[in-house]
């Protein structure tokens, strides 16, 4: 974000450099969930500039939310090259003073989940340098007072400023008495405003000999300087000397309310601004109230309502109408709402604009109320051939009737500035009819981070970025879009419940090998298989992106239950198969299990957490058979039957998982093939466990059956007297 160095006369470069490294992968958030791979490829990164709020973009190109207005940003190409350093340079002549917002995004991501630690990461930095050219001490016009001014070359044009006062209906500027050093007619170019992109509303005129020249503004921006650049068009070498005159038209204000009328209350809300009705010339607002009837009311050129600006929270506020939401809505004047958006942290965020008529207060059925959203000035005239525009913005239309009651305008990201909201009543068939008629509009405004919450399918995310605090949606479940609203590619209820029984009922293949170690006395084992059964379920029951959720625990925990049963599962089974002794066994599996906690904690995707503890289970039982071996004179184990029905089914089964894991799994399979890693590495839990110890005996579970007939035999040994 770049602000403007405030009215005078500006050069903006921005030199854009982009560092890469040769490859652009993401990382796996271990062995629950994923992050995503980038493509590969020498593809242009887009880069968007917009003034006064952050550009609104679409890179994957789905549907905005209904009733949304989307305008395109200005955006560049910065091809992504062999090179280590990309520059780019971007001059804007005049631009507007406030705050400039540039966004850029990487291609989109070929979604391929990698585990992370396998693959090179590729950081792409961006960095944005600014340079400004500043021309000081620019004439200021006076409202009314014509000022000579010398054009010296057609190289150096001349720059002016005029202030804007408050409640200004419309500007007139004019040239007079334009001559050349060498008492010829002269040729001037008149540009009139700033450039603001993605859209700039720059007001040209050409002004040609003698005669004087004048250009109208109607509702020019209030309470701001506007620049105005004159250029010669004739010799390289002849000065011009031109009269400016600047004059403004007061609009006369009319309040509905009865204690509180627009100017105190603009006052109050965003503080006293200098010159903003001197300047004008306007009168003070009466408050007592416009009249009811015509005569009054044509003398006005707008209705007040008074509005109060409630900060609810973060990039959350709430307009609340003093009067009531019901706004009368008349066809003589338009009706003025003042939705204050100046605070500098309000344009992360969604303004949502909704109007509802009152079907009983219109008895006209050809009658529609016409409204208008802009901002820095209001609209001051609506009708049927109006476009809703101001002198430097175009706005926002909307219109109700008795047969469309209802109307919703969503202004993403909207720019920092004062808002309004113009209505006025119209009547297609001529305006006589609507003179006498009153149509009550039901107006709720307010601004918030995510429209609509991002839906059901959605979260709402607050993202802060160099200072700066903006809002965005994180869709799921195959849903997308700006509020999660494009179901395109959304996943059906029944897919939602498919994948969550898939990645749970999985899990329930550890119960084979829970049956094999407790049959085979290994109960320490099956403790850690049923621990890591359990999680692993509830685990990615709560991890569904859709409906089918279910969380018996905080999300986190979960997670990290889950992530820590894996590993020590793998741990202790590795370690049962070394077949060491039992009291080093036990000691093996606590500090372990302590050891993999704590790395778990220090970085939870980390691919070593997993990879280690194998690789040092695994050193430890080659060495274990190998002295079995050496012992006993002959490989270890021993028996072949053993190898073949066991061992070599077992290990194939966890290669074969550990691949599906690494290197199939994508965000479109991901539900299927995590499953088969769940099955395949349940599977081979049960064929890798040992058979039990010779010593111990079967569960003999009908010697502990006691409750039956028993025959039983007195050992008692008598004793005889020897005498």
């Amino acid at each position: 974000m770049a602000r403007g160095a405030g009215p005078l006369r500006l050069l903006l470069l921005l030199l854009l450099q982009l560092l890469a490294l040769p490859a652009a992968r993401g990382n796996r958030t271990g062995p629950g969930r994923k992050t995503i791979r980038l493509r590969k490829a020498n593809l242009g990164v887009p880069w968007h500039f917009r003034y006064g709020a952050p550009p609104v973009i679409n890179p994957l190109g789905t549907r905005f939310p209904a009733n949304a207005t989307v305008r395109p940003s200005y955006s560049i190409s910065i091809a992504l090259s062999s090179a280590v350093q990309n520059t780019t340079f971007v001059n804007v002549t005049t631009p507007a003073a406030g705050d400039w917002f540039i966004a850029a995004h990487l291609p989109e991501a070929a979604g391929r989940i990698e585990v992370k630690g396998f693959s090179t990461p590729c950081p792409y930095m961006f960095q944005a340098d600014m340079f400004v050219l500043r021309l000081a001490d620019m004439p200021v016009l006076e409202p009314g007072v014509a000022r000579p001014q010398t054009i010296v070359s057609p190289a150096k044009p001349l720059h002016v400023k005029v202030f804007v006062p408050k409640h200004a209906a419309g500007m007139r500027f004019e040239l007079r008495n334009c001559l050349t050093s060498e008492q010829k007619a002269c040729a001037v170019r008149v540009v009139l405003g700033s450039i603001t992109l993605p859209q700039s509303f720059q007001r040209i005129i050409t002004c040609v000999g003698r005669a004087n020249c004048s250009l109208a503004l109607d509702s020019p921006p209030w309470e701001k300087w506007l620049q105005i650049m004159v250029e010669s068009l004739g010799a390289a070498n002849a000065s011009v000397s031109v009269e400016m005159l600047a004059t403004f038209r007061a609009c006369r204000l009319g309040s509905t309310s009865s204690f509180l009328n627009f100017n105190s209350l603009n006052q109050s809300q965003t503080g006293p601004r200098p010159g903003s009705v001197g300047a004008a010339g306007s009168p003070t607002p009466s408050t007592r109230g416009a009249s009811r009837n015509v005569s009054n009311q044509r003398s006005f050129c707008l209705q007040n309502q008074p509005v109060v600006r409630e900060d609810l929270d973060v990039v959350s506020v709430r307009y609340r109408l003093l009067n009531g939401p019901n706004v009368p809505v008349n066809s003589l004047s338009p009706t003025l709402l003042l939705l204050n958006l100046n605070t500098g942290m309000d344009s992360g965020g969604s303004l949502v604009v909704s109007l509802l008529l009152n079907k009983t207060s219109l008895n006209l059925s050809n009658a529609t109320v016409v409204a208008c959203v802009s901002a820095a000035s209001p609209v001051l005239s609506l009708n049927a051939t109006h476009n809703c525009s101001t002198a430097f913005f175009q706005g926002y239309p909307l219109r109700v009737s008795t047969s469309s009651a209802e109307a919703m305008l969503i202004v993403l990201y909207p720019q920092t500035d004062d808002w309004f909201l113009s209505l006025q009543l119209l009547c297609l068939k001529g305006q006589g009819e609507c003179n006498a008629a009153e149509a009550k509009v039901t107006v709720f405004a307010y601004l918030t981070p995510c429209f609509n919450d991002c839906g059901p399918y959605g979260q709402c995310s607050l993202l802060r970025r160099h200072g700066y605090l903006y809002a965005g949606c994180s869709c799921k479940a195959g849903w997308g879009g700006w509020s999660c609203t494009d179901d395109t590619k959304a996943q059906s209820v029944g897919a939602q419940n498919l994948a969550t029984l898939l990645l749970t009922l999985s899990n329930l293949m550890f119960l084979p090998a829970i049956a094999v170690a407790v049959y085979r006395y290994y109960l320490v084992e099956a403790s850690v298989y049923t621990y890591t059964m359990f999680f692993s379920t509830f685990y990615h029951a709560c991890d569904q992106p859709g409906v089918a959720v279910m969380c018996i625990m905080d999300y986190d925990t979960l997670q990290y239950c889950d992530f820590l049963g894996s590993v020590v599962s793998i741990w202790v089974t590795i370690l049962c198969m070394s077949r060491v002794k039992k009291i080093l066994k036990y000691v093996l599996f606590i500090l372990g299990t302590l050891l993999i906690a704590m790395s778990l904690q220090l970085d939870r995707r980390g691919v070593w957490n997993m990879m280690g503890p194998c690789l040092f289970a695994l050193v430890i039982m080659i060495a274990a058979w190998v002295y079995h071996g050496v012992k006993r004179r002959h490989c270890y184990p021993s028996s072949w039957k053993r190898w073949v029905f066991y061992l070599l089914p077992g290990i194939t089964l966890a290669f074969i998982a550990m691949s599906v894991y690494a290197f199939m799994e994508t965000n479109e399979n991901y539900y299927y093939t995590h499953s088969i890693w769940h099955v395949l590495v349940a599977s081979s839990v049960a064929f890798l466990l040992p058979p039990r110890d010779k010593h111990k005996k079967p569960w003999a579970w009908s010697q502990k059956l006691t409750c039956r007939y028993q025959i039983c035999q007195n050992d008692r040994e008598e004793l005889y007297a020897v005498t």
